[in-house]
């Protein structure tokens, strides 16, 4: 089968091009796949963080690709899809993710499906966690201009029936990221990261952003024994100021807070992303909305068991595998809970195992293998 595959790809960063490369080099066992990309992906000025680019010390598989659509030039969508057609390909793969990529993608996808070329859509988002007045008719739109859709969650999923019910679409779940590396010691992890392994080590990790609910765990923190250390990992899109206020108040009335809340506001290369993860007992996902979470594909990689609240897809990801502890609500109190729950777990060596079945199963190979078969009974 010839795949041409346009959405975000090195030189960008981020999980979601981490994703297409992975997925790339899989099709490209057994397909001629090309790869398509962004030469303008958002405005610097619309853009949240520091860079959207990878830098030296990511981990980022180099995928040759071309640089065909600027996000904010209509001329582009025209020359993109006209420049896409000429490789004549059997299906064109498209990443959905938020709704100010819809007129470009969209476009594109329109003027494909008219030159007769087939065109899915891999579903991150279908309506966003911190949500807009256009985003729902962008995405319906969207969708439309498409063929068939894969979603990775019934979240997903059921948010895509509810703007488009008579969509052909598959449920294919999100394979684990296996770029990082192996893992490494508890001990050699913490040193690098400057902290003791001398307690219960729980990762926020990712951009911080309010829909996360890091406030939730660290109001936790204060309600968590002398034991427990919290690390928080990840760029703030957006002022951090709020949560330092509140880490600040919980150590007035808990001195001993100030060295069991360790931060790291920033990006977080991908080298470093190994001792992060090796440093911790658990990883926990405290959100207050969510759809999938590619950090539990990189917990499941690390074998780190997790705590996240009952939110979206979470339920279908974690607690119907065993790898990890749902909060009973989306609240402080719901995640002290869940964390003691699982420490106090009589035989916590059930979610390793858990994790280690569910890794075997949900493959890049599996993936590929299901999409592709997707687009031929299109």
């Amino acid at each position: 089968m010839k795949i041409a595959f346009l959405s975000t790809f090195y030189p960008y960063r981020g999980g979601i091009a981490q994703f297409n490369a992975n997925l790339y080099e899989e099709l490209a066992k057994e397909h001629q796949v090309k790869a398509f990309t962004f030469s303008r992906q958002y405005p610097s000025l619309l853009f949240p963080g520091k860079t959207q680019y990878v830098t030296e010390r990511d981990n980022a598989k180099v995928i040759e690709s071309i640089a065909v659509l600027d996000s904010i030039n209509p001329f582009s969508y025209f020359s993109s899809a006209k420049k896409i057609a000429k490789l004549e390909p059997d299906v064109v793969v498209m990443r959905y993710w938020v709704s100010y990529l819809a007129p470009a993608l969209g476009m594109v996808a329109k003027l494909l499906r008219k030159k007769g070329i087939k065109v899915i859509a891999i579903l991150d988002n279908v309506i966003p966690h911190e949500r807009k007045f256009f985003d729902k008719p962008f995405a319906k739109w969207f969708i439309k201009q498409c063929d068939g859709c894969i979603a990775m969650s019934s979240s997903v999923l059921g948010d895509m029936l509810s703007l488009t019910p008579d969509k052909p679409y598959i449920l294919q779940p999100h394979p684990p990221y296996d770029h990082f590396g192996a893992k490494m010691e508890k001990e050699k992890a913490c040193e690098r990261l400057g902290i003791k392994p001398d307690k219960k080590n729980l990762l926020f990790f990712g951009l911080i952003r309010d829909y996360k609910g890091l406030d939730l765990l660290i109001e936790a923190m204060g309600h968590l024994d002398d034991g427990y250390r919290l690390v928080i990992a990840g760029e703030s899109y957006g002022s951090f100021d709020k949560y330092q206020e509140q880490i600040e108040k919980l150590i007035t009335k808990n001195p001993s807070l100030a060295e069991r809340i360790i931060i790291f506001n920033r990006y977080i290369d991908d080298d470093e992303v190994p001792a992060f993860f090796s440093a911790s007992d658990l990883c926990v996902l405290p959100y207050k909305s969510a759809t999938q979470s590619g950090i539990t594909a990189i917990s499941l990689h690390f074998e780190i068991p997790v705590v996240a609240t009952r939110t979206g897809g979470l339920e279908e990801s974690i607690e119907e595998p065993g790898i990890g502890i749902l909060t009973n609500e989306i609240s402080a109190e719901g995640v002290v809970s869940a964390i003691e729950s699982y420490f106090h777990h009589p035989e916590k060596s059930i979610f390793v195992e858990n994790i280690r079945k569910l890794k075997e199963r949900m493959s890049w190979t599996s993936f590929a293998k299901a999409m592709v078969d997707f687009c031929k009974s299109l």
